[in-house]
């Protein structure tokens, strides 16, 4: 049996998503605070489009640092990627940097 991605799992396993309407959620929401302290999440629509969902926060942080991990091992892969690669030759001649100095030290001198 091969391991799935944490993704896929976390999709697989988030239970069934209660979907309530603004006007609900406005007289209800005590209630509805209730159930997400239980660890249910829900989603509050307007005219049948979702517009925000309530989700405890220890469930939030969570999602958020994943997302944050998974970054960091994009960018760990790409500077071991880097390490390997060959620097290039300067891209810019020696004249021309010295001139960018210069115009850098002339517009320094007329402040």
């Amino acid at each position: 049996m091969t391991a799935q991605p944490p993704e896929i799992v976390r999709q697989r396993t988030i239970p069934y998503m209660a979907e309530i309407s603004a006007s609900v959620a406005r007289q209800t929401l005590p209630a509805q605070l209730d159930r997400v302290e239980k660890g249910e999440e829900i989603s509050i629509t307007r005219h049948g489009r979702v517009i925000a969902v309530l989700v405890r926060p220890d469930v939030l942080a969570a999602r958020r640092s994943s997302r944050v991990w998974a970054g960091a091992d994009r960018i760990g892969a790409m500077l071991d990627r880097a390490r390997d690669e060959p620097l290039e030759g300067p891209v810019m001649s020696a004249e021309r940097a010295e001139e960018l100095v210069n115009d850098i030290r002339a517009g320094r001198a007329v402040r």
